[in-house]
């Protein structure tokens, strides 16, 4: 007899072989930058997979000896990281991303340039150890009030995203990193955040089909290894279940009606839209029923508990004949070709590309506008940043803006961050006689934002507009320069342009 962490017994060597599938589909993450031992000791019970976040990160050299550490103790393991670039970046948390995201990429649209910033991207992950990557977002931003995907979109255009994903799958796979197309089947028409709430898309069927799909389709068409779930409700196709968990979406559309047969991937479940509404659990077993293949949990949760409650979730529902055996071990199968896949794509050589090529992209990717009256900065100036409160993907360690290489090129630059509904008052004061850079994200969504620049354009018609988010408001000020995303490189960018260089 074995015995499972949980207290239930195997009587057979086929009950260990289902606990190792069990632990198989799990994506689980951890804390701090060296491997725990229940990790280490889960990886030699079947575990297949881990994810890194921001807080498993120090430099490049620590990443590389976390993912040596894993690998001595299981050399196939897929390690994932959510590495999208741009706003959203795990590899640079403390500093910001040397790439742009997907919305400066669509907004200069040269899929080769594209292609090329995800093929440097990929070869700096797969340099640390990483091989699997949860990005790109494949998302058709159509909702401009979308709270969660925004500039981690290509754009609003259908084809424009279609194009742009495929040429990033392309770009990261020829690093031998797995891409991992999200979120599926489509989270760009939401006015919900699904780390807060399950969000719905009401577009009917043939609108799907038409916006959502199309780059989706592209995707699998480029030989995307992976595509993740949304925890999203969309009643045209399916009424009842959210995205995650529908057996109409991921097996009758995103299996057989698209031909995709890689590895379908959750989105985290311990977001809220899941964890919330059916529970970890649960959600879990209904989501290898469904047909997805492995479970994303780690962003918050991110200890043993976790993985021991879902491994023992997903082997009672096969014991009690609510999740068939032959389904959680196509699964676990799934899992362990991509992580073939990765060991015969590590050995590819490694071409040459653009050691600046992510700044090269930033520096295209700028939308500026010149009044009239524009003068130069000739002196130091104050940067204003009016800062909203980061969604839950982006995180609030990641430094944005344009103060810092501002302050690089324009030595005595100083900077303060304001909010609400005295922000110009307070950065008015805070400014003093120096020229002032106001720098905003996603003017649009925010009232306060906006009555902020009316009320310091107002007092001074000289300020600088630095919009760092969709660039959906008109243009205003002496000088507008419109970045599509916060990436460090994007301020770096911006802050060319405004010291004159």
């Amino acid at each position: 007899m074995t015995t499972l962490a949980s207290g239930t017994t195997a009587s057979s060597s086929g009950q260990n072989g289902l606990a190792r599938d069990a632990l198989t589909v799990l994506q689980p993450g951890f804390t701090g930058t060296t491997a725990p031992d229940w990790l280490l000791r889960r990886l030699g019970e079947g575990l297949a997979a881990v994810g890194l976040f921001g807080r498993n990160i120090a430099s490049p050299e620590q990443l590389a000896a976390l993912t040596a550490q894993l690998r001595a103790e299981r050399d196939d393991v897929l390690v994932a990281i959510d590495e999208e670039g741009g706003d959203v970046t795990r590899l640079e948390v403390r500093a910001g991303s040397s790439y742009p995201g997907n919305h400066a990429l669509g907004a200069v649209d040269d899929v080769e340039l594209t292609r090329e910033v995800a093929s440097a991207l990929g070869h700096r992950l797969a340099a640390c150890g990483v091989n699997l990557n949860w990005a790109p977002s494949a998302d058709v931003n159509s909702n401009p009030d979308n709270p969660v995907i925004g500039v981690r979109s290509f754009g609003a255009d259908t084809d424009l995203v279609a194009r742009h994903t495929a040429a990033y799958v392309t770009g990261l796979q020829s690093a031998g990193v797995a891409a991992c197309t999200k979120h599926f089947p489509g989270h760009g028409d939401t006015a919900v955040d699904s780390h807060h709430a399950l969000p719905r898309i009401d577009a009917d069927l043939s609108v799907i089909e038409a916006r959502e799909l199309a780059p989706f389709r592209a995707a699998i068409a480029a030989g995307t290894r992976a595509v993740m779930s949304a925890h999203i409700l969309v009643p045209a196709l399916d009424p009842d279940r959210p995205a995650t968990l529908s057996r109409r979406i991921l097996t009758s559309l995103l299996r057989e009606e698209l031909g995709y047969d890689g590895l379908i991937v959750t989105d985290g479940m311990e977001m809220q839209a899941i964890a919330g509404t059916y529970g970890i659990e649960r959600g879990s077993v209904l989501a290898i029923a469904a047909g997805a293949d492995a479970i994303c949990v780690g962003g918050g949760l991110a200890d043993d508990e976790t993985v021991r409650r879902l491994r023992d979730a997903l082997v009672t529902a096969v014991r009690t004949g609510e999740l068939p055996e032959e389904r959680l071990a196509d699964a676990a199968e799934r899992v362990r070709a991509l992580a073939r896949w990765t060991a015969a794509a590590s050995a590819a050589p490694s071409p040459a590309e653009r050691a600046d090529v992510g700044l090269v992209a930033a520096r295209r990717a700028l939308t500026v506008t010149r009044a009239p009256s524009y003068e130069p900065v000739g002196a130091a100036p104050f940067v204003a940043a009016f800062t909203p409160v980061a969604n839950i993907a982006v995180g609030d360690e990641t430094p944005w803006g344009v103060a810092a290489e501002l302050a690089r090129l324009l030595p005595g630059t100083e900077t303060g961050s304001f909010a609400g509904e005295g922000a110009a008052t307070a950065a008015l004061a805070a400014a003093g006689p120096r020229r002032v850079v106001a720098v905003v994200r996603d003017e649009h969504r925010h009232p306060w934002m906006a009555a902020a620049l009316d009320t310091l354009l107002g007092e001074r018609p000289d300020t600088i507009v630095v919009e760092m988010g969709i660039p959906q408001a008109p243009p205003r000020g002496a000088l507008h320069i419109a970045t599509h995303g916060a990436a460090r490189v994007c301020g770096r960018a911006a802050a060319e342009v405004i010291a004159g260089e």
